[in-house]
C-alpha cells in the first residue's frame, strides 16, 4: 500500500441528550454513542449513528473536517439493529451523497421488523421533533461481510447476542481494530433489559470471547463516556459487568431496587442508571416476582 493509501481510525462521541417519557416528562439523558470513521485519503466508512438530526449533523460536521480533502464518505455501516444506532442514516446520506448504508442481513431484518408504527412513535416519543424522516435503512452485504475501504479489506463479523440479538461488529485487520457496537460497553451501564435470563447473558459472554479471539489492539464500545480511550480491557470489563449482575441476581433480591442499588455499590462511576433499572426491571418475572 502507498502512503497516500495508509488506512486511518478516529471515534466521535455524541454526547449524551435527554429523553422524554409518554408523560412529557425528562427520563434522563442517553447513553453517548460511539461513532468510528476508517478512512483513507480517497474513501471511508463510519460505524453507526446517532439518534437526532442534530446529533448526526455534528457527527457529519466533524467527519467533514476530519477527512483528507478529496476523500469520499462510502459506506455507512450499521453494527446491529437498535435504532439508536440508525436513525441518523438519511441526515448523512443527505451530507454525503452516495454514501451506503450497510449492514448484515440479519441486522437489515431486524431494522426493519422494528419499524412499525409502535416502533417509530416510541422513538419520537423519547425524543419529539428530532428524528429524520422518512427513515432510512440498510442494504444487506454479502454472506462474507466483506467489502473494502480503498482496498483495504473490513469484515462484519456477527457475534450474536449482546445487549440484543444479531449483533455484529466491524474487524479491520490492518489497524487490529474492532468497532463492536453494542457488544461491549465502556464505563457506562450495560442495557440487559434483552438479556434478561442467564441463558442469554451468558450468550452475550460468548460473543465477546469471540471478538477477544480475533487479537484485537484497539476496541472501540458501542456507548462509553465522552472522551473515554479506546482499548481491548473494554472486552474483560464489559464481561466482568455481565458476571457481577448475575451473582447478584443468584442474592435473591426482593426486586429489581435492591439489584440496581447493589450494582451500583460495584460500579459507581458508571454513566446512565437508567439503563440500569431498566436491566433489574427485565431480571424479574413480575408474575409471581421469580428472578430470571
Amino acid at each position: 500500500m502507498s502512503p497516500s493509501n495508509t488506512l486511518h481510525a478516529a471515534v466521535y462521541d455524541a454526547p449524551p441528550i435527554p429523553f422524554r417519557l409518554s408523560n412529557g416528562k425528562i427520563g434522563g439523558k442517553w447513553s453517548p454513542i460511539a461513532c468510528t470513521l476508517i478512512y483513507t485519503n480517497k474513501e471511508a466508512v463510519v460505524v453507526d449513528t446517532p439518534i437526532t438530526t442534530a446529533q448526526t449533523e455534528e457527527l457529519a460536521n466533524w467527519i467533514a473536517e476530519t477527512l483528507p480533502r478529496g476523500a469520499r464518505l462510502c459506506y455507512i455501516f450499521i453494527t446491529h439493529g437498535h435504532a439508536d444506532h440508525w436513525l441518523g442514516i438519511p441526515t448523512l446520506q443527505r451530507r454525503f451523497p452516495g454514501a451506503q448504508a450497510v449492514a448484515n442481513a440479519s441486522t437489515v431484518a431486524y431494522m426493519k421488523e422494528h419499524s412499525d408504527t409502535t416502533f417509530v412513535s416510541t422513538w419520537s416519543t423519547y425524543f419529539p421533533g428530532q428524528i429524520d424522516q422518512p427513515t432510512a435503512y440498510a442494504e444487506p452485504l454479502p454472506a462474507s461481510g466483506v467489502f473494502s475501504v480503498d482496498g483495504h479489506e473490513v469484515r462484519a463479523i456477527e457475534v450474536g447476542q449482546a445487549d440484543t440479538h444479531d449483533c455484529s461488529v466491524l474487524w479491520a485487520p490492518a489497524l487490529r481494530l474492532a468497532v463492536c457496537g453494542d457488544a461491549v460497553y465502556g464505563d457506562v451501564h450495560q442495557q440487559l433489559a434483552e438479556a434478561n435470563t442467564r441463558e442469554l447473558r451468558q450468550a452475550w459472554i460468548a460473543s465477546v470471547r469471540k471478538i477477544q479471539d480475533l487479537g484485537p489492539d484497539v476496541v472501540v464500545p458501542g456507548h462509553k463516556k465522552v472522551g473515554e480511550a479506546t482499548g481491548p480491557w473494554h472486552l474483560e470489563n464489559t464481561i466482568r459487568y455481565i458476571e457481577d449482575f448475575q451473582k447478584c441476581v443468584d442474592q435473591g433480591f426482593k426486586g429489581p431496587r435492591e439489584l440496581s442499588q447493589a450494582m451500583l455499590q460495584i460500579y459507581p462511576s458508571r454513566y446512565n442508571t437508567s439503563a440500569l433499572i431498566m436491566g433489574c426491571m427485565a431480571a424479574f418475572k413480575f408474575a409471581g416476582g421469580n428472578k430470571l
